[in-house]
């Protein structure tokens, strides 16, 4: 039953972006995708593509394992949290994109794209679910795309697919990683037995990647 004595904010539950945080969005998709392109550019080529043709296969795979692996991530944070009645926005850190692109250059990346910034008075549970929200996505969209790379096996979609599914599998293991800031610290916090689980099935797969059973 509503109760008229407590206060609703007329914007409570809203899904809301400000036009800073759809330009730190861009800029923190426009910044990764170059990383990426130059980081698998410069460290693999792909039989039959001359450069130019390899070089825009690069980018547009790039652009979509940006665009799921990381912003969506965030978003997922950006959408529970505000289901949740907090304030939220996503910034980018432009040293850690600065930082991205110019390992890139030397065949390895680090990057730190930014964060969705959250205030307000959430509970253990709700931090919990808002931090999780990020490496399901990841999972959910990871093992599609993975599972349809390896049913492809040969040809340039299956490769862009399974790459795109392995770039959102391992960000989803390494953010779930028991660690502060990371994601895994607010779910361990949260319930253990979700965070076991959770942690236990994506690490296996992530193993199962890296060791290339999944290949």
């Amino acid at each position: 039953m509503y109760d008229r004595t407590i206060h609703i904010p007329s914007g409570y539950g809203k899904i809301r972006f400000g036009r800073v945080e759809m330009r730190n969005i861009a800029l923190a998709v426009g910044a990764l995708t170059l990383a990426f392109t130059l980081s698998m550019f410069l460290r693999s080529s792909i039989s039959g593509l001359t450069t130019t043709e390899f070089f825009l296969y690069a980018l547009a795979t790039s652009f979509v394992a940006v665009l799921t692996g990381f912003m969506l991530h965030e978003l997922a944070h950006k959408v529970v949290a505000q289901r949740n009645g907090a304030w939220a926005e996503f910034r980018a850190y432009p040293m850690g994109l600065a930082i991205a692109i110019v390992t890139a250059l030397f065949g390895f990346l680090l990057a730190a794209p930014g964060a969705v910034y959250i205030q307000g008075m959430i509970s253990r549970k709700q931090n919990g679910l808002i931090s999780i929200a990020g490496p399901l996505t990841n999972l959910g969209l990871g093992i599609p795309f993975l599972a349809l790379g390896l049913w492809l096996e040969t040809g340039l979609l299956a490769i862009a697919l399974y790459w795109i599914g392995s770039v959102n599998i391992l960000l989803a293991v390494f953010n779930l990683l028991p660690i502060a800031p990371l994601d895994g610290s607010k779910v361990l916090k949260w319930s253990v037995p979700i965070y076991a689980v959770t942690f236990g099935g994506t690490a296996l797969l992530a193993a199962l990647l890296l060791l290339g059973v999944l290949a």
